[in-house]
C-alpha cells in the first residue's frame, strides 16, 4: 500500500467517516487522489480557488481541508470547480475533506479544540443532530468579558455579542461554524452562554428573548482548530513537512 492509501486508511478510521453523519452530498474521506508519494501535507479551512493555488506553491502533496469541493450533490465540473480539479490534478495534489467528523472528533475536533483553548475541559456532548450530539457544554463560571477576551484570543480577532444572558456565566455551550440557527435550541438544554461561529440577523434578537449570551466567534476562525491539528498528527506520525494555508474569509 502506497503512503497516499496509508493515510487516507488512517484517517478515515480515526475520524469516523463511515459512522457520523453529515450534510447532503458532502464527501468526507478522499475527494481527490494525487500522486502515492507524500512529502508534505498542508491544512485549510476551505478548499476555495485561492487555497489551491497556494497549496500547490507551496508543493502539497495532500491537502487536508474542512470544506472540501463537493456540496449538495451531483455537480458540473465547469468553472472555479473544473480549475480547483485540473490545477490539483496536473500538480499531482490529493484533497482530503472532513466536516462534521472532524467538527465533533473527541482530540481533534473543532469543538473541543475551541474549548482547549479558552481552558475548558470535561465537555459533556450535547445538541442532538442527525442522530449524534453535534456540540459540547461545559459547567464554568466566569465573567462574561473575561470569557470574551479569551475566545478573542483564541480566534485572534475580535467576535460579537448578543448579551442576552447575564453577566455571571455558568453553562457554556460549544458548536463551531454556523450554528446560529439552533440558539432555542440550545436555550432549552439550560445554557446561559453559546459559542459559535456566525447566524442569522434575527438570531440576535431571539438570543436576547431567551435570555442566552450568544457569541459569534467567526465562522472561519472556529474552524481553523481541527484542520491545523489533523495535519500536524499527520506530519508527525509519517515524518511529513507541513503548512497551514490561511485564507481567512472574516466571516
Amino acid at each position: 500500500m502506497n503512503k497516499l492509501d496509508k493515510i487516507v486508511n488512517y484517517l478515515d478510521k480515526t475520524l469516523k467517516n463511515n459512522d457520523i453523519p453529515d450534510y447532503p452530498g458532502a464527501i468526507n474521506g478522499l475527494q481527490l487522489r494525487g500522486n502515492s508519494k507524500i512529502l508534505k501535507v498542508g491544512a485549510a479551512v476551505d478548499a476555495a480557488l485561492p487555497v489551491i493555488n497556494d497549496a500547490i506553491k507551496s508543493k502539497v502533496n495532500l491537502l487536508i481541508v474542512h470544506h472540501g469541493m463537493f456540496w449538495g450533490g451531483t455537480q458540473k465540473i465547469d468553472g472555479a470547480l473544473y480549475k480547483k480539479i485540473k490545477l490539483s490534478i496536473d500538480a499531482g495534489m490529493a484533497i482530503y475533506s472532513s466536516h462534521i467528523p472532524l467538527d465533533v472528533h473527541p482530540k481533534y475536533g473543532n469543538n473541543v479544540l475551541l474549548a482547549k483553548a479558552l481552558g475548558l475541559s470535561k465537555g459533556t456532548p450535547f445538541l442532538d443532530w442527525e442522530g449524534i450530539k453535534i456540540g459540547l457544554k461545559y459547567n464554568f463560571k466566569i465573567k462574561r468579558k473575561t470569557l470574551m477576551r479569551k475566545i478573542e484570543k483564541a480566534v485572534n480577532g475580535k467576535v460579537h455579542l448578543a448579551p442576552g444572558g447575564n453577566e455571571e456565566v455558568k453553562k457554556i455551550g460549544i458548536v463551531t461554524g454556523g450554528a446560529g440557527s439552533m440558539i432555542e435550541s440550545v436555550a432549552n438544554q439550560g445554557i446561559d452562554t453559546f459559542i459559535t461561529g456566525e447566524g442569522a440577523h434575527h438570531t440576535y434578537t431571539l438570543a436576547e428573548e431567551l435570555g442566552v449570551n450568544l457569541i459569534y466567534a467567526g465562522h472561519y476562525s472556529t474552524e481553523t482548530f481541527g484542520v491545523k491539528a489533523l495535519a500536524h498528527h499527520v506530519a508527525e506520525k509519517y515524518n511529513l513537512k507541513e503548512v497551514f494555508i490561511d485564507h481567512p474569509t472574516g466571516l
